[in-house]
């Protein structure tokens, strides 16, 4: 028989935006995607997340959920829009107060805090303001936004994701237009994309420079990807499957675990892939002590 060795973790996982609500109470500024899920079809039959699991009014019921399910690890995002209303600047204690309590509530109960620093929801003042995802200035918003995480909830957090599937955020949001916020170009996934690697990097750098020796934590980006097999043994079948993963995982990861974009989408994008500085590749590489 088979089994997980003594150390594997079981757990769970959510999102900010997909269990809170509480989408205006407590100084929680708006995100994109509150934004977005009131434009008429977008979403499933209008839903939006203003209420969604109520996780905001309701965490210590779904930390016991949690317990009887006896998982030792549970990863949650926090809401960059509830701790920053306006995606930097006066910060909300109230935010700060909430992620405290659930923090601490899942510890008294032995399950592990994994915290997303961001799981898509980008403050909608920086939407506005500079364009999101479009401005290289948006990295230097991410690793002060994440300072002030590893601050506050770094003594007790020890495993952080920077991103989630950055792919999503840079295909969805900003090629096909199907998630926040909504935009539609066969250009900007590329420059989207650029500087959310971008981000990461200067994230992890915050981190390891100012608080990984002493609060001994880990830090980490979670990457999707689609799997694709060659339809035939053909050898055009097989650089196409070869070729469809670049485009996915590689995309986001070559420049981390390599230094730079696959070589594949360098010959097929030419000038629409971003170059990175020197400043830039020497952080981004090898900038994640796991894989996600």
């Amino acid at each position: 028989m088979r089994q997980f060795p003594p150390d594997f973790l079981w757990g769970t996982a959510t999102a900010a935006y997909q269990i809170e609500g509480a989408a205006q109470l407590d100084g929680r500024g708006p995100s994109i995607w509150d934004a977005f899920s009131q434009i008429p079809g977008k979403t499933h039959q209008g839903h939006t997340g203003d209420v969604a699991c109520d996780h905001y009014h309701r965490f210590r019921e779904d930390v016991a959920l949690l317990k009887t399910m006896n998982v030792q690890c549970y990863r949650f995002s926090i809401s960059w829009p509830r701790l920053l209303p306006q995606g930097r600047g006066a910060v909300n204690e109230k935010g700060v107060e909430f992620y405290n309590q659930l923090i601490d509530l899942l510890l008294e109960n032995n399950i592990q805090p994994w915290v997303t620093l961001f799981h898509w929801d980008l403050p909608l003042a920086l939407q506005m303001e500079m364009d999101g995802l479009l401005n290289p200035d948006i990295a230097t918003c991410f690793a002060d936004y994440a300072r002030l995480c590893f601050a506050r909830f770094g003594d007790r957090v020890k495993h952080w994701i920077t991103l989630n599937e950055p792919w999503c955020s840079a295909v969805l949001g900003h090629g096909n237009g199907y998630f926040a916020p909504g935009r539609v170009s066969n250009t900007e996934p590329y420059v989207a994309a650029h500087n959310l690697l971008r981000a990461h990097a200067y994230m992890v750098d915050v981190y390891r420079r100012e608080f990984q020796a002493t609060q001994g934590g880990v830090i980490g980006i979670t990457n999707n990807c689609d799997w694709h097999e060659p339809l035939t043994d053909s050898a055009a079948d097989r650089a196409a499957a070869q070729r469809a993963l670049e485009f996915s995982l590689g995309w986001f990861a070559d420049p981390i675990y390599l230094g730079d974009y696959p070589p594949s989408m360098r010959e097929q994008l030419g000038s629409k892939l971003p170059e990175f500085s020197e400043r830039d590749r020497a952080l981004l590489r090898g900038s994640s002590d796991f894989l996600a």
